[in-house]
């Protein structure tokens, strides 16, 4: 016992520090858990979680049973599936262009613009998207009228509003998310870069044969955490961007959770709704990581 509390107190600097982001866990994560309970009652603010009557998974099936329920599905899937398959190639292409670069100061500059968007706040990133986009001083829309001879009103075409999402999801997320592709580059053995060159590989070779090889494990495990929140799209933006008349494709399940819980205060049916979200991700999760453990030999355990 003692010499564990020896270890213990040498260790006492580290323990502090696990200790930090471990309570931040605990006290945010899962000690709300405990509310999660309200989904299956009819929970009313005045009567308390406890006092609330139990109804077992009635809010369960009245979603799966309502009007919304194929639609929201279908937005959701649609849209983050979308969003996934421009978002994460345009990562991987990113972090190969900026490794390309011999310029250190090129490099430098070039790092800082790409990745300057991500850190601008949703908001400013849907006023800017409005702006670009507005029916008649948006720059795109004078470039439409000046070809074209018409402009067209982008936030009331349903079919539009999925590709306008993953666009600027593209402009505000891939030079960030590339930080982690460049870090695992940055981990090759220039050794093998040398070799090729004396074999007389051309870059687009050494890319093909030494750079795409050694960055597969980290794709891997960046895919499957992407598609373990397949189902969780960041909702603010299409809150800030969408309106009544494009629901038929913009609305997805976190929007409708947050109009039916914010909104009508309806906090079970709301609570029950973001349950069955967060499942859909688990077993996203699950499933492409077994996939992945047995096809392409790396999985997150």
């Amino acid at each position: 016992m003692n010499r564990k509390l020896n270890r213990a107190w040498r260790s006492r600097y580290l323990l502090i520090m696990i200790a930090i982001p471990l309570a931040h866990i605990i006290i945010f994560s899962y000690v709300p858990m405990y509310g999660a309970q309200i989904a299956f009652r009819n929970y009313r603010i005045i009567d308390g979680i406890w006092g609330s009557p139990w109804v077992g998974f009635a809010h369960f099936r009245a979603f799966f049973n309502s009007v919304f329920f194929f639609r929201l599905f279908r937005n959701t899937l649609v849209i983050s599936g979308l969003q996934l398959a421009m978002t994460f190639p345009a990562a991987i292409l990113m972090a190969l262009m900026v490794n390309e670069l011999r310029n250190k100061r090129l490099k430098k500059g070039v790092q800082t613009v790409v990745y300057m968007p991500y850190f601008i706040s949703v908001v400013v990133v849907a006023g800017i998207i409005r702006g670009v986009l507005a029916p008649n001083s948006g720059i795109i829309n004078v470039i439409a009228e000046m070809i074209t001879g018409r402009t067209i009103f982008f936030f009331n075409e349903p079919a539009l509003f999925p590709w306008i999402l993953a666009f600027s999801d593209v402009w505000q997320s891939t030079g960030f998310n590339s930080i982690i592709y460049l870090a695992a580059i940055s981990s090759i053995d220039p050794g093998l870069y040398e070799a090729t060159v004396m074999d007389g590989a051309s870059r687009l070779k050494q890319i093909r044969h030494i750079t795409l090889p050694a960055l597969v494990p980290t794709i891997v495990i960046l895919f499957i955490l992407q598609i373990g929140g397949l189902f969780t799209i960041g909702f603010q933006r299409i809150l800030l961007l969408y309106n009544p008349t494009i629901y038929s494709t913009a609305d997805i399940i976190q929007t409708f959770v947050f109009r039916r819980g914010i909104g009508q205060q309806d906090f079970s049916y709301a609570a029950a709704i973001d349950i069955f979200n967060n499942t859909l991700n688990l077993i996203m999760l699950l499933v492409f990581n077994k996939l992945m453990r047995r096809f392409a030999e790396t999985s997150l355990w």
